[in-house]
């Protein structure tokens, strides 16, 4: 019995590094990207649903849906263990990475702009003449009124 309750409560303290991940997955993409409040409403949300999800279905797979306050000591001990171990450098590496990939993505974005705009100014040169020309003669052809016939 005494083993069983220990085995669940390793279980919930890893649903607590769990949460707690996830907690910071979000201020990861807080940090990385600028986002508008109504986006971090809908991150707030949907970090809660999760968490609740998380919970939840580790209370009914492996305490067969008993609620327990060991379970809740152990959800909150993970997470004060994630964080004061893993919290910072999972957060520094990952907002790292991301923003090394996000100034390589915009630097071969840059040298694929630079061929493409040679091109659209190289077609602007071919094209701008004959489509003025076109243009210039459709707007000076003056539209006759048809006469009518006068008949006698």
């Amino acid at each position: 019995m005494i083993t069983n309750q220990a085995f669940l409560f390793l279980i919930f303290i890893v649903n607590g590094l769990i949460i707690g991940f996830l907690f910071d997955f979000f201020r990861i993409l807080r940090k990385s990207f600028k986002t508008r409040d109504f986006i971090t409403y809908i991150q707030d949300i949907t970090f809660w649903i999760l968490t609740g999800f998380i919970v939840l279905y580790s209370i009914f797979v492996f305490n067969n849906g008993e609620i327990r306050f060991f379970i809740f000591l152990g959800i909150a001990l993970g997470i004060i263990l994630y964080m004061t171990i893993f919290s910072d450098s999972i957060i520094k590496v990952s907002v790292f990475v991301i923003q090394f990939i996000k100034n390589f993505i915009a630097k071969i974005l840059h040298i694929i702009r630079i061929p493409i705009s040679f091109i659209i100014k190289f077609l602007k040169k071919i094209f701008n003449k004959p489509v003025s020309f076109i243009t210039l003669n459709i707007k000076n052809i003056k539209i006759r009124p048809k006469q009518a016939k006068v008949t006698k």
